[in-house]
């Protein structure tokens, strides 16, 4: 190697470790920085001259070393488990926040529940048993039922509010998704011209990827490269965004929870009205709005249709049921609209609003005289035991309770099983891509010393040709 050639190999070697302390001080300035991905220069060693001049002989070692390339350090496999542990988390997320707001629906066990409620009538009716001619357990039976169909109507309505809410916000995530998917789209546009010319795109990919994570939450969004650096981002086997153009998204159905069914409401493309059967948290939202919600919903009112059913047949007979004026009695519970609708628990309505109008007797006066209370207490006795009856409604209610807590049991532990599965993903993706401050270090050191090594080059060559060209030839100096 001559001298000169020895000068550039060492001026690439100067710039080289510059290079890759400039990298190593990108690393460290954004070791807290959410979605960066550690950075490394590429040194790659320069060979000498392959095809030697017309009768000359290269004996070059070499031409020193190129930086010129800056990779980001991912692995593949693990960025798309981690979008898919991502969509896994979100969904079951979304499904433990549903069945624990339903949970707050029903407000059990407590003393402000729809338990607590029936068995305080089922008391009151026993107490008119005990006393069948006193007005005052009568006025109490007629007010503690009075509060259990409030009970239920407000249970109902949260149970509609949380379905109205979890609707509402599918028309923002939509929203949020859209936007998402054109910034994905633009910053492929981004990275596609500057791979083109050559600069450096890094930080434009860590923007996108976390972008494309996002997505994965939200709605179980993956990823798959596309041409010159850029991804195609693809849900339930539509593509989102592809290269440079993204396609949207929109939420369609009904607004009335009384309307849900299976498939509406749902996601569509837009344009085109592609259904898509999204994951994420919007399929966390959209079981919720098809499923979950609806079956609590619908079980409640099984439990209002059932106490006005058993409560009227034994209130109004047959066999005949006597008031305190000692006229038969009539049903007690109603849909309170004309003509008469199915009863549920947002419309049952109490139809009785006097104490004497209550039969407690399941025998009249003997002989019957109309007017003139009766002293047997029957009727109420079999209102009252069924607070114990096997079929009766406050079992029904209880299973109903029983089968809530237990999913949402089920919910909570299956989500805790999966945030563990999610964080070792995380964690073994952090390993790979995120910044270590110690190895960052020891690269700083390498780096700055072969620095001082290659400065060292140039000063040895430096001093090899002052020799050469001011002291040759010059004898006895």
């Amino acid at each position: 190697m001559s001298s000169f050639s020895g000068l550039n190999t060492a001026t690439t070697a100067l710039w080289a470790q510059q290079r890759g302390l400039d990298v190593t001080g990108q690393n460290i300035a954004n070791v807290n920085t959410a979605g960066y991905s550690r950075q490394r220069a590429e040194l790659q060693s320069i060979g000498g001259n392959a095809v030697p001049a017309m009768y000359a002989i290269s004996n070059q070692v070499g031409q020193g070393v190129d930086a010129d390339k800056v990779i980001r350090i991912r692995d593949a496999f693990l960025e798309g488990r981690a979008q898919i542990e991502s969509a896994s988390t979100a969904r079951m997320t979304a499904q433990d926040a549903t069945l624990a707001q339903i949970e707050q629906a029903f407000r059990e066990p407590g003393e402000t529940g729809i338990q607590a409620k029936l068995t305080a009538v089922f008391t009151a009716w026993g107490d008119v048993a005990n006393h069948p001619t006193e007005d005052g357990a009568r006025t109490a039976v007629l007010q503690k039922t009075a509060t259990l169909v409030a009970e239920l109507h407000t249970t109902s309505s949260n149970l509609d509010k949380q379905w109205t809410q979890t609707r509402d916000s599918l028309d923002t995530l939509t929203q949020d998704v859209n936007a998402k998917t054109q910034s994905i789209a633009d910053l492929n546009r981004a990275i596609k011209r500057a791979t083109q010319a050559g600069l450096p795109v890094n930080e434009l990919a860590d923007k996108r990827d976390a972008l494309v994570m996002d997505l994965a939450t939200s709605i179980g969004a993956t990823s798959s490269p596309g041409d010159d650096g850029q991804v195609n981002v693809s849900v339930a086997g539509a593509t989102l965004v592809s290269g440079t153009n993204a396609l949207g998204i929109r939420a369609v159905g009904t607004a009335v929870p009384a309307e849900a069914t299976a498939t509406d409401p749902s996601f569509v493309t837009d344009p085109g009205g592609t259904r898509l059967a999204l994951g994420g948290k919007a399929g966390g939202a959209l079981t919720a709005l098809s499923q979950t919600i609806p079956k609590y919903q619908q079980q409640l009112d099984v439990v209002a249709q059932q106490l006005a059913d058993q409560v009227n047949a034994v209130h109004a007979g047959p066999p005949l049921a006597y008031d305190k004026n000692g006229d038969p009695g009539g049903p007690m519970f109603g849909s309170g609209t004309v003509p008469a609708k199915p009863i549920t628990a947002a419309n049952i309505t109490l139809l009785i609003d006097k104490p004497d109008k209550l039969a407690a007797a399941a025998v009249g006066t003997v002989p019957l005289v109309p007017g003139k209370a009766s002293a047997d207490a029957g009727n109420a006795a079999k209102l009252a035991a069924m607070a114990k009856a096997d079929s009766g409604v406050a079992v029904a209610y209880r299973r109903l309770i029983v089968d809530l807590g237990v999913e949402a049991s089920v919910a909570t532990s299956n989500l805790q099983t999966q945030t563990v599965v999610a964080a070792q993903v995380d964690a073994s993706r952090e390993s790979v891509s995120g910044v270590n401050l110690d190895e960052e270090m020891t690269n700083m050191l390498r780096f700055q010393h072969a620095y001082s090594a290659a400065a060292r080059m140039i000063t040895t060559i430096d001093e090899t040709l002052d020799v050469l060209i001011n002291r040759t030839g010059r004898v006895g100096l």
